[in-house]
């Protein structure tokens, strides 16, 4: 059984009352907060392992425990807010957040979320290993991907593009992380220009761009690359 421990920072009691016993049953141990200022001391004070955010608080606003959390901590953060504007997912997840649910929610999806963000946390520090998904394989240390065997040639940028990517599977990563990482500031906003890297890369990765599997689009937010196999 798996024995996480998940901070759940919501005021809405109906989401409390819903969640403390659909995530006991899945497993894990949930402590709760109401309140921002609550959240950071339950993170210093009860060392959870995952973060389960509301931006809507009433005390500080959702976005400000996230800037606060990253300063000393690398805690997963997966948001669940009614917020759906774009704007508002694309600040959590640049601040931080690693993967954002919007309500209402199926517990089985932010489950699913709450895994991967898990998973993503014991890799982070790990020696780079191959990863393979729908039959492409990344090798980062040899700096090679391939396909059945088959060397799958990739310019320097789109392979840098792919790495980052791949560092980051199951999770979104927004268009201007993207830009920034693989470009530099200066290209933050060439929204354009991810597009077409973005095409250029799927043409050479996937088996039906057209139907891509590997590297998918969050409508307005960034891509996210598909979990290993």
């Amino acid at each position: 059984m798996n024995q996480s421990r998940i901070l759940v920072v919501d005021d809405e009691p109906q989401i409390q009352r819903f969640l403390k016993p659909s995530l006991t049953a899945a497993g894990y141990e949930v402590v709760e907060a109401l309140t921002g200022a609550e959240a950071l001391k339950a993170v210093a004070t009860q060392a959870p392992d995952l973060v389960i955010l509301d931006l809507g608080l009433p005390d500080m606003d959702g976005k400000e425990v996230i800037a606060s959390l990253r300063g000393w901590s690398d805690i997963p953060i997966v948001i669940l807010s009614a917020r759906d504007r774009e704007s508002e997912k694309i600040a959590a997840l640049d601040l931080g957040a690693d993967d954002y649910v919007e309500k209402p929610f199926g517990i089985g999806e932010l489950t699913a979320r709450i895994r991967t963000a898990l998973r993503h946390r014991g890799r982070r520090d790990a020696i780079p290993t191959v990863m393979e998904v729908d039959g492409l394989t990344v090798d980062p240390v040899k700096r090679l991907v391939s396909r059945g065997g088959e060397t799958v040639h990739l310019t320097p940028k789109e392979y840098d593009l792919l790495l980052l990517l791949s560092r980051h599977s199951g999770r979104v990563v927004t268009h201007r992380t993207l830009l920034t990482t693989v470009w530099g500031p200066a290209h933050g906003d060439d929204l354009h220009y991810l597009r077409v890297f973005i095409g250029q890369l799927r043409q050479k990765i996937e088996r039906d761009p057209t139907q891509p599997r590997i590297v998918r689009t969050e409508p307005g937010v960034g891509y996210r690359m598909a979990e290993q196999d």
